[in-house]
């Protein structure tokens, strides 16, 4: 099984299209190389790496109000 599991993460946005997004926006940035927020996740893929930044509360978002 992968960690974090998708149905945890799943849990910190408010649906999965969001938390999409908010992973291939994190990991573009670790591509282009903005600073890893976690030690140790130098050698992970940057969609792994996200993902694990989003289970931690390291990554969050919010949404404007209309």
């Amino acid at each position: 099984m992968l960690y974090p599991a998708i149905d945890e993460i799943k849990k910190k946005t408010d649906n999965k299209y969001t938390l999409a997004i908010l992973t291939a926006k994190r990991a573009r940035d670790i591509i282009d190389g903005k600073p890893l927020l976690m030690d140790g996740m130098e050698d992970e893929n940057p969609v792994s790496t996200a993902a694990f930044e989003i289970d931690e509360d390291l990554l969050t978002y919010s949404r404007e109000e209309d």
